[in-house]
């Protein structure tokens, strides 16, 4: 079983980063199995589809690294690495560039939602990035890859390039291509900002306030939570009490993530309390378990030589896992090297 996934390289870390992917990717890794084997990568190819600032991009990059690190990843355990450091994403989507149709990429959802009205004006990265994803696979000979609803098509179109290359360029004997299968990861809280319980906590809100960053310290993770909006009600002894309380269903939320117990747990053990006492209470769960995540966040900021040795390491086993794959296709097209 070999297991890949990729996250953007997305800078300033928060808590709906960390309950979303991330811990689940540590969760999956740490059931691995002694032959199995995790390879996560940092989509920094992709960011590129749309317009960026090259020092952003450069900062998100080693920031997602640290993160990922920091939140439980095990270089020891998982192959870490940039796709950038890797060219064989790069080479292998060109070469699937030929397998692929113009007809299956304007089928995308993301593809029509991302250039909207103004499909003329896009990049053509943008266009063809499924098909990037299609080789950030299949370069793997990956069996197995976590995906979300948003990203179940990409995953089919990468099964269809995969069919459509072994059937054009092999035999049913010695298949070039793995066809991937979907996994469909626990459902991950769905974290929302502290300031409006009805928008996803993002980096983009220009209030600090909300959100829980990775590298906040716990003094500043107190504040947040104190100041966090709330309504005058108690909490209700069950789950169904909280419908038309967003913020203070964000809240128990969050409590039940970070603790792995239900919402209806949760409540059974607030229900009646105000906030003054759950605030308080939330408080410390976040700097109890963000506290070694945010110390080693920092550390790792802080050594940019031992990032770029786990980056560079995860590379090079990355670089040779895909030679075989790369080089049976490059002859599979007929092509002297």
């Amino acid at each position: 079983m070999r297991v890949v996934s990729g996250i953007q390289p997305t800078g300033n870390l928060h808590l709906g980063n960390y309950l979303g992917a991330i811990r689940n990717w540590v969760r999956m890794q740490d059931s691995m199995e002694d032959g199995n084997q995790c390879l996560f990568f940092l989509a920094d190819l992709h960011a590129i589809s749309q317009p960026h600032d090259p020092a952003e991009l450069k900062r998100g990059t080693l920031e997602m690294a640290a993160a990922l690190v920091a939140c439980g990843i095990d270089p020891h355990k998982s192959v870490v690495f940039n796709q950038a450091q890797v060219p064989a994403h790069a080479e292998l989507q060109w070469l699937l560039n030929g397998t692929a149709r113009i007809g299956w990429l304007n089928r995308m959802t993301q593809w029509k939602d991302k250039a909207g009205k103004n499909r003329e004006g896009q990049s053509v990265a943008l266009f063809s990035y499924p098909v990037l994803q299609a080789a950030d696979v299949l370069l793997y000979q990956t069996t197995h890859v976590p995906v979300g609803e948003d990203q179940k098509q990409h995953l089919e179109l990468a099964r269809d390039i995969a069919q459509k290359f072994n059937n054009d360029f092999a035999s049913e004997e010695a298949p070039v291509f793995t066809l991937p299968e979907p996994i469909v990861p626990p459902q991950a809280a769905r974290i929302m900002s502290l300031r409006n319980g009805d928008a996803k906590m993002s980096k983009s809100d220009p209030s600090d306030m909300s959100r829980i960053n990775l590298a906040d310290d716990a003094d500043t993770i107190m504040k947040k939570v104190k100041k966090a909006k709330t309504d005058p009600e108690p909490l209700p002894s069950e789950a169904g009490g909280l419908e038309g309380r967003p913020e203070a269903l964000n809240l128990v939320t969050i409590y039940a993530a970070l603790s792995d117990r239900s919402v209806d747990d949760i409540l059974g053990e607030f229900g009646g309390e105000g906030f003054g006492t759950f605030k308080p209470a939330l408080g410390e769960l976040l700097v109890e378990t963000l506290r070694p995540i945010s110390t080693r966040f920092v550390q790792l900021l802080d050594d940019r030589e031992a990032l770029d040795a786990i980056l560079a390491r995860g590379a090079a086993q990355a670089r040779e896992l895909s030679w075989p794959t790369l080089d049976a296709t490059y002859s599979a097209l007929g092509l002297v090297r």
